[in-house]
């Protein structure tokens, strides 16, 4: 991968080809195709869901946020929102960490183009930060779906993407939740954040990207993209943005796709939790 610098001035075929080989896992399938009605065409209604369980501790949740706003703001997210159709997308942002805690920071907002880019980013980088207890992927899932239908917008794409740097351990089990929302025609990608090493105290996992890749992910043109360098952070955000927008799907890796075994137990955060704490 390109250096920060050298990626800033990439042509857009060449920032295509970057994201290819960023190391993403890739779910493609056929497209749903959204029934059309009087809300405003967009070309991607994206939901942004945000760990902030205490795993994460407050310099990754200032990268996560910062990686956010420089990436809307970025030449190449524009580029991006030039590819699509009508030129613009709905984006709406929201932190989440146990089953009953989503918290909307950034209400569904357009944007069309460089002025309400930057005017998202502004409102989001002027958020206070805020932390909680628990991790429940599920819970969060089921929030960011049900936002879809209070959008105003109507996406030829409806986007989850979720970050975190943990299993579910709280609310229902991830795996049927993913399947409700995946049976609604809409995509889950993955932003799994590996930049601390597993230990009892924080619950984390060796292979969470597999465990997002398996249990978490899914739809048309689902992926993955693992956080493994700080210094990464805020490139992966761009990247996985400029994909979302522009609907791009990365080549898929040599791995078993998720409609196999899962190659890790879709339950392994509540089986930690219980050892745990017994409950």
């Amino acid at each position: 991968m390109r250096g920060l610098a050298a990626f800033v001035f990439m042509t857009f075929a060449a920032i295509v080809a970057a994201v290819f080989a960023f190391g993403s896992y890739a779910a493609p399938v056929a497209a749903p195709k959204f029934a059309q009605g009087p809300a405003m065409a967009v070309d991607t209604e994206l939901v942004l869901a945000v760990d902030v369980s205490y795993s994460m501790d407050p310099d990754e949740q200032a990268l996560q946020r910062e990686g956010y706003v420089q990436a809307l703001m970025s030449r190449e997210f524009m580029q991006a929102l030039k590819l699509g159709a009508n030129g613009r997308v709905a984006i709406t942002y929201f932190e989440w960490a146990n089953a009953g805690d989503q918290k909307i920071l950034l209400p569904w907002r357009l944007i069309d183009g460089p002025e309400t880019a930057d005017a998202v980013a502004a409102e989001l980088a002027a958020a206070p930060y805020r932390r909680a207890s628990r991790t429940s992927i599920s819970g969060g899932l089921m929030f960011a779906q049900s936002l879809f239908a209070s959008s105003g917008y109507q996406g030829l794409r409806r986007v989850i993407d979720v970050s975190g740097d943990g299993a579910n351990n709280n609310g229902p089990p991830v795996t049927p939740v993913r399947d409700d929302v995946l049976a609604k025609g809409t995509t889950i990608n993955g932003l799994p954040i590996m930049l601390k090493k597993p230990n009892l105290m924080t619950m984390d996992i060796e292979d969470l990207d597999i465990y997002y890749e398996d249990c978490v992910i899914g739809g048309p043109g689902a992926f993955v993209i693992p956080i493994k360098e700080r210094e990464k952070f805020t490139e992966a955000i761009r990247i996985k943005l400029v994909q979302e927008v522009a609907g791009l799907t990365p080549a898929p890796r040599a791995v078993p796709v998720a409609a196999n075994a899962p190659r890790i137990s879709c339950t392994i955060g509540e089986q930690k939790w219980r050892e745990r704490w017994g409950n």
